[in-house]
């Protein structure tokens, strides 16, 4: 095991790290940024280093003050959690050439599935199902149109290295394909620096159902169960839950052994997310694999028992799973609702600035992830993720009544939140009958 690990991460997601390395008896560094610098989970570390300035490109997102940063500690290892380095390869082979662990991938599989397009091929090769799409990247106008044609409208232009919907255009007819696409790769340039995009046909009204899995450097390859990610606004996940309401016990089992087969097509040795879309005959396709923690890892965590940070951890120090796919069985229903600082009147307005009144809700069978406190100071420099509600009950009505619970407890002042509107899909009968798709949030509200 390691004896000191560096966060290079903020926010919930950094401490939830701290949370899971000093059951592990592991020190923790955390770098921060300027604008950090007075966050509360600091105070949790047993170092904390400053790395440069608020904006990320200045601090999260310098590889090599990071870097850095380790060796001046002597960090053992660096856990980058979700978003800023934790998807980059090259960052990866940067930390192991330093003789510093990646709790991650290999920077190898990294590349090959963080990269959708070169995702989808190993997919085929693993025959596993997969959109139908180009197959490659799109860089002559005259094959665009061919391959548009072919596979037929709508479709989807999206960023080969993208994520969170960015660099991602739906195209309804051809006069509109070359326009999107320059669009998309545009997007992808500022967001990725990269203009590689590739096309899929745009599957209407499907379900968006991931699984997770994790694998060590043994070659043992194991998949937690499926996680629902259908409620989301913009390609954004809203609410998550597990097990997904709106698939059979057939499908599952198919997603499930299709996600372990395509980790070990790709020799993957992490904690990873395979996400697939799920059509209304029951036809799932695999879209892409995120090769880092997911926002959403707890969902998982509660209906299995398996606490996802500390296996990554493990798996990474070189550990054999601790578990089988025989032990993992999933029970209860767990649902996530993500908490943001953005006002649902406004367009979803990002809101920051102090918070004077921060009450978490509690009791029987929830969960509250937040960095937030009363008194604490939201950056507009940053996500507008301020906290993640879950609950877990035996069954899914009673999680659905247990998060309404849990919803109306919360009280955040005076910034506005999206509270009020996860409410709202709460009480909403389509939810409640599990039977709607990733259009349900643009479509009823």
């Amino acid at each position: 095991m390691f004896r000191r690990i560096l966060i290079a991460n903020r926010g919930e997601i950094a401490l939830r790290i701290i949370r899971a390395c000093r059951e592990l008896n592991v020190e923790v560094v955390c770098v921060f940024s300027e604008e950090d610098r007075h966050a509360g989970y600091l105070e949790f570390a047993d170092q904390t280093i400053c790395i440069g300035g608020p904006a990320p490109r200045d601090s999260y997102l310098k590889s090599d003050r990071i870097i850095a940063a380790a060796e001046v500690s002597r960090s053992d290892a660096i856990h980058p959690g979700y978003g800023f380095l934790a998807e980059n390869a090259a960052f990866a082979e940067m930390c192991r050439a330093c003789n510093i662990e990646f709790i991650g991938p290999n920077a190898e599989s990294m590349r090959t599935l963080g990269d959708k397009a070169a995702a989808r091929s190993v997919a085929q090769k693993a025959r596993v199902s997969i959109v139908p799409g180009s197959d490659g990247i799109l860089d002559d106008d005259n094959e665009t149109f061919a391959i548009a044609k072919k596979i037929g409208f709508p479709l989807m232009i999206k960023a080969s290295a993208g994520g969170g919907g960015r660099g991602l255009r739906v195209v309804q007819d051809k006069t509109d394909l070359l326009g999107a696409l320059k669009q998309a790769q545009q997007e992808a340039d500022g967001a990725f620096k990269s203009t590689d995009v590739y096309m899929e046909k745009f599957i209407q009204r499907p379900r968006h159902v991931e699984v997770q899995i994790i694998a060590d450097k043994h070659g043992n390859v194991v998949h937690l169960g499926e996680r629902d990610c259908t409620v989301q606004r913009r390609y954004q996940k809203l609410i998550e839950e597990s097990p997904s309401p709106g698939i059979t016990s057939r499908i599952r089992s198919d997603l499930c052994a299709a996600a372990v087969k395509l980790a070990k097509a790709a020799n993957y040795d992490s904690a990873g997310t395979v996400e697939f879309l799920v059509d209304s005959k029951g036809k799932y396709y695999f879209i892409e694999v995120n090769t880092r923690i997911q926002v959403e890892h707890p969902v998982t965590e509660l209906v299995t028992g398996v606490d996802l940070i500390k296996a990554q951890i493990r798996v990474a120090a070189g550990e054999k799973l601790e578990f089988s796919q025989k032990t993992i069985k999933p029970s209860g229903h767990s649902i996530e609702c993500r908490v943001n600082a953005e006002d649902p009147d406004e367009n979803f307005r990002p809101c920051a600035g102090l918070i004077e009144k921060f009450r978490i809700p509690g009791g029987p069978g929830v969960r509250v992830d937040t960095h937030g406190y009363q008194g604490f100071r939201l950056s507009p420099k940053y996500d507008s993720l301020l906290a993640k509600v879950l609950v877990w009950q035996p069954t899914r009505p009673a999680a659905i009544r247990c998060m309404q619970r849990a919803l109306g407890e919360f009280q955040i002042e005076p910034l506005k939140t999206t509270l009020p509107f996860l409410r709202k899909v709460l009480a909403h009968p389509d939810f409640a009958s599990g039977l709607i798709d990733t259009s349900f949030v643009e479509r009823t509200f």
